[in-house]
């Protein structure tokens, strides 16, 4: 029967061998005796159990094969420094180094750069998160939170933020076949922008000439500040109308104003 073949850093998953307790055992054996040629039978047999490591990554934006790659640093390192007179099994040694491996590369490659307080608050939240869950079977509050760990509310914000991964404004959200719309279109603008008398008198002029509906969007989106979604709702219309009929008023005053 054929196996499903998948190429990743140039190697051939479905060939990958798997070795028995005893084969590892024996090839410790040897390399602590000195046999190099042990020592990469003893990586080659376990690069299975760095794939199925990566799974824990799959919401990672990072390149599955470079993943790959320093997860097979980590096995390295697991191969050179483990002892099997410590009678534990290798893969527990070796799963830990490989994850940790994999974890500093994705942190350390991250665009945004957290502090390492805000991290280790970050995972002392995750903690007690999951202990009082167990506990009292809901989720804690952030005054709760803030009690337990002795830190301001704010504090635990910032820490639950930097556990996010950061999204481009021009992210599309949503799309029904016509105009796609991104997540900039849902960002409030509450800049207030000092314009020149005769700019403004212009511009009041312009939107005057524009329909109703277009002038009551523009008001509420650029004025009040409210989304396209609140919008939608107030109107009983889809939120891609919206966004479409923005546009067209939008375009208007650009024809209006040259």
């Amino acid at each position: 029967m054929s196996r499903h073949k998948v190429e990743i850093s140039g190697v051939n998953t479905a060939n990958i061998k798997v070795l028995t307790n005893e084969e590892m055992k024996t090839l410790f054996e040897r390399y602590k005796n000195g046999d190099k040629f042990a020592r990469d039978e003893i990586i080659n047999g376990n690069l299975k159990l760095v794939l199925s490591i990566l799974k824990m990554f799959n919401k990672s934006e990072e390149n599955k094969d470079d993943l790959f790659q320093v997860g097979c640093i980590g096995l390295l390192k697991a191969v050179d420094n483990f002892d099997p007179s410590f009678g534990v099994k290798f893969s527990t040694y070796c799963v830990p180094m490989i994850q940790g491996e994999i974890r500093r590369y994705v942190r350390d490659n991250n665009s945004i750069r957290v502090s390492r307080s805000l991290k280790d608050l970050a995972y002392r939240i995750v903690k007690v998160k999951e202990e009082f869950l167990l506990a009292s079977g809901k989720e804690p509050t952030i005054e709760e939170l803030s009690k337990k760990l002795e830190v301001t509310p704010i504090e635990i914000v910032e820490a639950l933020d930097s556990r996010k991964t950061p999204v481009s404004i021009f992210e599309p959200i949503y799309n029904d076949g016509g105009d796609t719309i991104y997540l900039y279109d849902q960002i409030e603008d509450k800049k207030i922008n000092n314009i020149d008398i005769d700019i403004k008198m212009a511009v009041d002029n312009a939107i005057n000439n524009l329909e109703e509906r277009e002038q009551y969007i523009l008001d509420q989106r650029f004025i009040i500040g409210k989304t396209q979604t609140e919008l939608a709702k107030e109107l009983g219309i889809s939120q891609a109308q919206i966004s479409r009929v923005e546009k067209k008023a939008i375009d208007e005053l650009k024809k209006t104003l040259k």
